[in-house]
């Protein structure tokens, strides 16, 4: 949010310019990211945790100052005239869980136009468009003081009265924004005696708006239930500067000092009078419980010894009623403000303690432990991987944990995981597959020119095993682009399936094994005739390809993407293989070629298992060196030669032995189908 540095100043004497001012405050949690402007138009970009309503306002963030700089915070302090008239208006809370306190203050006679400059000035450094002085008065106390109002046109409400209420099924309400919306029992509305006139947190009504003829106000400032509000908002989408307040928590007890702020801000620009005494009519209280401070807790959590006098000081400075004050006690009864919902037990108060203290001025220590350090099960396979991902080019990356369910689908037959309370549609489950998070990291690069991306991911997938849930660790790849870097000494080449393919078996060479081998039974997601699976030991480890051209198509991909992931769970079954040191062979290798024709059916795994099968030792490699398709060669046939390496690290190698074991290769390879080519 945006703060304005000027506004903060209106509340404690601050000595130091706003660039100090904006790092002290990052410094104990209102992050200052950015500012803008100069003087008094000096505007501060602010993160503010979501659990933190009382800082998203001006008056909290100087409560913050003062607590810093231990300097007196000026409380906001409305003057009304004294009321001219008496004033009736009958409130009725016909639901005391979802508003414990409705406060309410008519103002008549009023004239209203536009806001007086130095409100609309301030209004618009917050991007706020200042629309007439009655509504700018709600928004300029909801900005100062934190606390959102309403202002209801009073001669617009029938009956003379207002009823909190549950909306009854099928009513419907035209909100401010001009959309009329279909209401059911679980909405919480503020009503008149005859209609719903607002979405109660969420949005005021248009039917009762204020207008250049409005000319009595009846002030609204009431207590709402965040639960809900939350799912009102969320069932009407309509997200609100109050709704995101009242979601988190507002204060109780600042209802009838709002009422009163934005009367005094209505009064002072549109003149008027005041009708009556305030109207507050309070369905529940809600207190929030002590909590019990020791000295010796905050010692041992924060590791040095702070005194007495600095703990009152500081929470006394942020608003917090201590007994007893004084300075040697041991024990604290601490009674929370109104306003900090966020704080419940002790440790919360060490936290606000320790932030104000300032946590560069702790000394550096190392935790005290006992025993020995245990090290995770898997930390050494986890670590073996992600060394030889780096090393071959992939930078480690981190998606969501939710997909939506169409991805689910096309992705993963797993059974889905829902999510009960989902942020959207596309974040509804938990992912049953990892392939969806990379696909989207790498559609995020290259929709932002970066055309060459290789990423991984380490995580764990979520899916029903018969009634059971199951987490599953594993591992995504994702490669697009080119898979050298061009240079004057190389061009571009783009990355390939093979590309994959050669990673996948250097990632599996780390492991001890049996046997692997590669087929063509993987996902629909990935390519038909570009993607394969990794099978270890008879158990399928990984699958990897090209993504399907009808995925690509979806996501509006224009260039070619390869995905991969790898089943931890069934892979760390293996050892990890320890290097072995083994000297060079004093004696020559030789070499022979061995071309033949195969039908396409027959892959170059097949060709490996009938050589494997030979168990000749001295056969220290199989590559294939040339393949041909065309010309000579029959359609649905190809020509392929074979490089076979024979070498003995005890003695030269015959020539009759080579000319035997040569004999037994083609053999073998003819009775897979192969043809030996003159």
């Amino acid at each position: 949010m945006k703060i304005s540095a000027n506004w903060v100043r209106d509340f404690i004497d601050l000595k130091v310019d706003n660039r100090r001012l904006a790092e002290d405050l990052t410094s104990v949690g209102i992050g200052v990211e950015g500012i803008t402007g100069e003087g008094e138009s000096t505007v501060f970009a602010a993160e503010i945790t979501t659990n933190r309503p009382d800082q998203m306002n001006h008056y909290g963030v100087a409560r913050e100052a003062a607590a810093i700089y231990d300097l007196p915070l000026r409380p906001i302090v409305p003057k009304l005239p004294k009321a001219t008239q008496a004033a009736s208006f009958p409130i009725a809370i016909q639901d005391p869980e979802g508003c414990a306190r409705f406060t309410a203050r008519i103002v008549r006679g009023i004239k209203i136009g536009p806001s007086p400059p130095r409100i609309a000035q301030r209004l618009a450094l917050l991007d706020q468009r200042p629309i007439n002085l009655a509504v700018d008065a709600t928004n300029y106390a909801l900005w100062e003081m934190g606390k959102p109002t309403h202002a209801f046109d009073l001669d617009r409400l029938a009956g003379g009265k207002i009823v909190v209420r549950r909306a009854a099924e099928g009513e419907t309400l035209k909100t401010l924004d001009g959309i009329e919306r279909k209401l059911n029992t679980e909405d919480l509305v503020v009503a008149d005696a005859g209609k719903p006139v607002a979405l109660a947190g969420v949005m005021g009504g248009y039917d009762t708006m204020i207008t250049d003829k409005t000319r009595n106000v009846l002030i609204e400032s009431a207590w709402w239930d965040p639960v809900t509000i939350r799912k009102t908002s969320k069932r009407h989408g309509l997200h609100t500067d109050a709704s995101h307040r009242f979601e988190r928590g507002a204060d109780f007890e600042s209802t009838t000092l709002s009422c009163d702020r934005v009367a005094e801000l209505i009064l002072q620009a549109g003149g008027g009078q005041v009708a009556g005494d305030i109207i507050d009519h309070m369905a529940r209280r809600i207190d929030q419980a002590p909590v019990a401070l020791h000295m010796s807790e905050v010692h041992r959590i924060l590791g040095c010894r702070l005194t007495a006098d600095d703990v009152v000081r500081i929470l006394k400075r942020l608003g917090f009623d201590i007994t007893p004050e004084k300075m040697d006690a041991s024990e604290f009864t601490v009674q929370i403000p109104s306003w900090r919902l966020d704080v419940e037990r002790e440790i919360d108060l060490i936290e606000e303690i320790a932030r104000l203290h300032g946590y560069d001025q702790f000394p550096n220590t190392l935790p005290s432990y006992s025993g020995s350090v245990i090290e995770l099960p898997d930390a050494k396979r986890d670590g073996r991987l992600r060394s030889f991902l780096l090393g071959l080019g992939y930078n480690e990356a981190v998606s969501l944990t939710f997909i939506s369910h169409q991805d689910a689908r096309k992705f993963s037959s797993a059974a889905t995981i829902e999510v009960a309370n989902p942020l959207s549609e596309e974040a509804s489950v938990m992912r049953t597959s990892m392939l969806p998070g990379m696909l989207n990291m790498l559609a995020y690069n290259l929709n932002r020119g970066i055309a060459n991306v290789r990423l991984f991911e380490s995580g764990k997938v979520y899916q029903y095993i018969g009634t059971s849930p199951l987490e599953r660790k594993q591992i995504s790849l994702g490669a697009t682009g080119s898979a050298v870097v061009p240079s004057v000494n190389q061009p571009a080449r783009p990355y390939s399936f093979f590309d994959l393919k050669g990673d996948i078996e250097t990632l599996l060479r780390g492991f001890e094994h049996e046997s692997v081998y590669f087929d063509a039974h993987t996902a629909e997601c990935f390519h038909p005739g570009r993607s394969a699976r990794a099978v270890l030991d008879d158990v399928t480890v990984a699958q990897f390809g090209q993504i399907h051209p009808d995925v690509a198509a979806d996501r509006k991909l224009r260039q070619s993407v390869f995905l991969g992931e790898l089943y931890l769970d069934r892979l760390y079954n293996h050892e990890l293989r320890e290097a072995k040191y083994q000297a060079l062979p004093r004696y020559p290798a030789v070499e022979r070629d061995f071309s033949l024709v195969f039908a396409d059916t027959v892959g170059f795994d097949k060709i490996q298992a009938a050589i494997a099968a030979l168990d000749i030792q001295e056969l220290r490699s199989l590559v294939p060196v040339d393949l041909f398709r065309g010309g000579a060669i029959p359609a649905g046939k190809y020509s392929v030669l074979l490089r076979a390496t024979l070498q003995s690290g005890e003695r030269t190698l015959r020539e009759d032995e080579v000319a035997r074991w040569s004999a037994e290769i083609i053999r073998a390879l003819e009775g897979i189908g192969g043809t030996l080519r003159d």
